[in-house]
């Protein structure tokens, strides 16, 4: 035995005892899955981002589940089927105890931290990869086990599986589905990447990666992930185009409308003040929002006049316009005018009139 194989023995033998323990269901293990659920659950069902975080740091999923990736390249099958046991009942007790408080509440609506869980894309696969990777970095260099808290909020099991418990309690399967999808994303990639960082900081696991059937058919399972969680992407940035798109014509259309028309850019007693568009209607709805000193202003010849020029310069977009008017009252004292010695800021000149305009170019 060589003197670099002996303290890398002894290396292997104390990681092979702590993922031991990793992978044990005992009352530590029990206690952190219970409180970690119920106060997910609680926090997802408030709608309370902080109280969810909260449950994220709790949660102890992660040790059986680096214990795995271990036991994975070490091929110990045994070890291996241990720490999927224990990570198993924790999941079974984490979807009774939300399914239970879900039933109770009964909620017919739900906030943004549930639904938020039911769309996954790819970016939470590339999160959980990565994740993956420093938790076990962290776990192997003593130095770094202070990320372990901000690995635990930035990638969690516990929150969508409580989401599951949640939604089947309401019978919101295709939701539910999602929740699930995410769950198995950050449980592979957490897996996956674990197994990539062992393998590169242990020269002894190196050649075990791609020969583990286990650690290929995680990486399969993790590959066809790729396929629905690349379709809801897609889906994503294309709904990010979109919005990107709609912002830029109501823009477009808002600037046009205060330098290029009467109505509501250049008539005194009629202020532009917002404009929105509802794109859920067809044809799209413009509303702009107007203060104004004369209660009859704009007319409703005034307004179509005004559509028809949105019209005409989105073509062959078609919009409609509805103009909502608050009447306001200007009260004050006439005042004669200062002497133009007195002025500060003089008044720009006017633009000439179209005939004299036309006088000059000929």
């Amino acid at each position: 035995m060589t003197a670099t194989t002996a303290p890398d023995n002894t290396r292997l033998d104390a990681l092979s005892r702590e993922f031991e323990q990793d992978a044990s269901f005992n009352l530590v293990f029990v206690v952190l899955t219970v409180g970690s659920s119920l106060i997910a659950t609680l926090g997802l069902l408030g709608n309370s981002t902080s109280v969810v975080i909260g449950a994220m740091v709790v949660a102890p999923w992660i040790m059986p589940l680096q214990a795995m990736a271990f036991e994975i390249l070490r091929g110990r099958l045994p070890m291996f089927l241990r720490a999927l046991r224990t990570l198993l009942l924790g999941v079974v007790i984490c979807m009774l105890l939300a399914m239970v408080l879900g039933r109770l509440v009964a909620f017919p609506t739900f906030g943004s931290e549930v639904m938020n869980r039911t769309s996954p894309n790819l970016l939470d696969l590339g999160v959980a990869l990565v994740s993956g990777a420093v938790a076990m970095f962290a776990k192997l260099r003593r130095d770094a086990i202070s990320a372990l808290a901000g690995l635990a909020i930035a990638v969690a099991l516990v929150p969508p599986m409580c989401v599951i418990g949640i939604l089947l309690a309401s019978s919101l399967w295709v939701e539910a589905y999602g929740a699930l999808l995410l769950f198995a994303t950050n449980l592979l990639g957490i897996m996956v990447g674990a197994m990539a960082a062992l393998a590169a900081l242990e020269r002894v696991d190196r050649s075990r990666l791609f020969r583990s059937r286990l650690g290929l058919t995680s990486v399969g399972l993790t590959a066809l992930l790729v396929i629905p969680l690349g379709s809801s992407f897609l889906r994503l940035l294309n709904q990010s185009r979109q919005e990107s798109k709609a912002k830029d014509v109501e823009q477009v259309i808002e600037q046009r409308l205060r330098s290029s028309t009467i109505t509501l850019g250049g008539d005194p007693a009629i202020d532009l003040v917002g404009l929105s568009i509802d794109w859920q209607k067809n044809p799209p709805l413009i509303r702009a929002q107007v203060r104004v000193t004369d209660p009859f202003l704009p007319t409703s010849a005034q307004v179509a006049s005004v559509q028809a020029f949105i019209n005409k310069t989105q073509s062959p977009l078609r919009f409609r316009l509805v103009v909502q008017r608050i009447a306001v009252d200007l009260i004050g004292p006439e005042t004669a005018p200062n002497p133009p010695s007195l002025e500060l800021m003089p008044p720009p000149p006017l633009p000439p009139l179209p005939q004299q305009q036309q006088a000059k170019n000929n």
